[in-house]
């Protein structure tokens, strides 16, 4: 087996079972059947370096023992003529491949237990584990087994064929050995055919135990006709060669070893035969209907484990984008006195040396002009969407306590729930990432071995509303949440709100950006009329902001809408002003205020979101999130490389 297959294979067994925890897909059961096989049939026996395996079968009597301590050098396996004699499975491994310490498990794999050393020959006719010798004197790229008689017994039940399977499952090739009193004994080539068929196809040498006065022309028809009844029309295709070794009684004393010889013409010597086997290639041959049959097995795995990656990552999206919502309940009230006039501050601080000494002169007259234009001010609305006025805020702290309690209940509920419930407009982004997610979900559903989709969309025109099922990945996490106390936890939140009331040195150096980007914008004529309206303390239409606010309630006002950009999964959303209409403002000058408001309202609202996130993800939502984001980024990097390991694997690559 070439290696980039080898490695590739490797990488499957590797990653599957992994991708399959990640995701929990619940096939527990398919996993540990599909990485047994890997291991069993196929990483041991695909390496390049693993050993021919050759086990020597036949009937009754037919000197199979007699051929292993032959081939072996060495009298290692009780013989004799009482046939049944032996009764366990007897390896002969190179002492040099011992050194390898999961070879004797690789070798023992279909047994399900580990061979022990043999100790005295006699424990070879009792019935038990399998049994291993160290061959110090034959190739060291060759392992022998002995395996019991496969006829024994009588009335269609026969004492051997179990463990006879094993070993036939546990070898590469099949040495066939057979007498002329069995070689046409179809109840023994049907066994070892219906064995074949179950384990796959082994190549076979035919070794025929023949009278020295049978031709060698008898002996290949004698050997095809055995050959025929295992492989049926193929069998030329199957046999390795055919040899002989004639009755000899000296041999049938223990006084001597058999000796093999061929009798096609341009045959090698039997031992040559065996070194020149390219394992390799006769193992990939002879599993490749299993690699095929694994490869098919991960395919669907990953298939499987493809969807429930799109079903996490749009728990994942329902979650954030419920938690957005949830922020922005928590914000519905907008401390608007602190500020702008924290921004107005700035503004002053920033003006012109100039500037600063012509407002100071102007204080003598700064009374008589605000009582000329009347009691003029700001109107403390909240940050609604369009439409949607909402009573004023008289106590932000006091309020933000109340929307935060709101906020945090229904946030704690939706998580802990089996399902999260969100509604969206088909304009956001989210929610169309959300809806393809949902739809190639349940596209999937007519794939087999797929269960349902954890996630359905209903709806009418622009909104939808998704009801996503808690993903089987974030449960221990979704646990320890449900097991937290709730008041516990809502007081935490609420211990740390002046994070939220306050104005952070970030913010405050974000405003002071604000004020240079808004100064660097203004004309020659804008400074001079900033430099003329400072001489009266009246500030112009550029920073209105510092003005209205150093009014009191307004007598009348003229609103402006100014969109704001929301965070995560959250629609657009709406700040509503009143400018007063006694400052007669001008459109242009209308137009400039709503470019300052929409600004300074969106820096606030950013702080003040990710603020606000930073406490829910920290107290509620934290250890979810980041459970399924670390979950889909090693996930979608499996995949990729399963993906890539498969296309090695596949057929028609020319690595196989």
């Amino acid at each position: 087996m070439k290696k980039p297959l080898y490695n590739a294979l490797k990488q499957l067994h590797a990653k599957i079972p992994r991708l399959a925890d990640l995701l929990d897909l619940g096939a527990d059961e398919q996993i540990r059947f599909w990485t047994h096989i890997v291991e069993a049939k196929l990483l041991s026996r695909l390496s390049e370096d693993f050993p021919v395996v050759a086990a020597i079968c036949g009937g009754g009597s037919s000197g199979k023992s007699t051929l292993f301590n032959s081939l072996m050098r060495q009298s290692l396996a009780p013989t004799g003529g009482t046939a049944g004699l032996n009764r366990r499975v007897l390896f002969s491994v190179p002492a040099a491949r011992t050194e390898h310490g999961g070879l004797l498990a690789d070798l023992a794999a279909p047994f399900e237990a580990l061979p022990e050393p043999l100790e005295d020959p006699r424990q070879l006719t009792e019935p038990g584990k399998p049994l291993y010798v160290l061959n110090r004197i034959g190739p060291d790229n060759l392992v022998l087994l002995d395996t019991p008689d496969f006829d024994t017994g009588a009335r269609g039940t026969y004492t051997n064929r179990e463990v006879t399977r094993m070993a036939l499952e546990a070898s590469d090739i099949l040495i066939y050995i057979f007498t002329n009193s069995n070689y046409n004994n179809r109840d023994n080539t049907d066994f070892i055919a219906r064995m074949l068929t179950g384990i796959g196809r082994r190549k076979c040498f035919l070794v025929y135990r023949a009278y020295p006065s049978f031709t060698d022309t008898e002996i290949i028809a004698h050997a095809m006709s055995v050959a025929n009844g295992i492989y049926g029309e193929d069998a030329a295709r199957y046999v390795l060669g055919v040899y002989r070794t004639d009755e000899d009684n000296r041999v049938a004393a223990g006084q001597q070893f058999m000796q093999l010889a061929p009798v096609r013409p341009r045959s090698v010597d039997f031992g040559e035969a065996l070194q020149r086997i390219d394992a390799p290639g006769l193992r990939l041959e002879l599993y490749s209907s299993i690699l095929a049959d694994v490869v098919q097995q991960a395919s669907q795995i990953q298939g499987q484990a493809q969807i429930s990656l799109d079903e996490l990552r749009l728990y994942l999206d329902a979650l954030l984008t419920a938690q957005s919502h949830c922020v922005h309940e928590a914000l519905k009230h907008f401390p608007m006195d602190r500020v702008m006039r924290r921004f107005a501050r700035i503004w002053a601080d920033s003006d012109p040396t100039h500037v600063k000494v012509m407002r100071k002169t102007g204080n003598l007259i700064e009374l008589p002009l605000k009582m000329l234009l009347g009691a003029a001010g700001w109107a403390r609305e909240q940050l609604s969407p369009a439409g949607d006025k909402r009573p004023s805020s008289g106590d932000f702290a006091q309020k933000l306590d109340e929307d935060l309690v709101t906020a945090v209940t229904d946030l704690h509920y939706q998580v802990v729930s089996p399902q999260i419930s969100v509604t969206g407009c088909l304009t956001d982004s989210v929610v169309r990432r959300m809806l393809s997610l949902t739809e190639r979900i349940r596209d999937h559903r007519q794939l087999p071995n797929t269960r349902n989709p954890r996630a359905e969309a209903s709806g009418e025109g622009a909104t939808l509303t998704f009801q996503v099922d808690a993903h089987p990945a974030v449960l221990p996490a979704r646990e320890k949440l449900r097991g937290e106390n709730f008041k516990s936890l809502l007081q935490a939140i609420l211990a740390q709100k002046d994070a939220v009331v306050d104005i952070s040195h970030e913010m405050e150096n974000d405003l002071c950006r604000l004020a240079d980007h808004f100064r660097s914008k203004m004309g020659l004529w804008r400074k001079i009329s900033q430099t003329f309206w400072a001489f009266l303390n009246v500030l112009p239409a550029t920073v209105a902001v510092t003005y209205v606010l150093s009014t009191g309630d307004p007598v009348g006002a003229a609103g402006i809408k100014i969109k704001l950009t929301g965070l995560f999964g959250a629609k657009d959303l709406y700040a509503l002003f009143a400018i007063p209409v006694t400052t007669g403002l001008k459109s242009a000058e209308r137009k400039q205020i709503e470019e300052m408001l929409g600004p300074i309202v969106q820096t606030w609202l950013n702080h003040k979101l990710k603020t606000v996130q930073q406490l829910f993800e920290e107290n509620i939502t934290g250890g979810i999130i980041r459970r399924a984001r670390e979950n889909i980024d090693a996930a979608d990097a499996l995949i990729g490389e399963i993906n890539q390991a498969m296309a090695v694997c596949g057929p028609g690559d020319e690595n196989s």
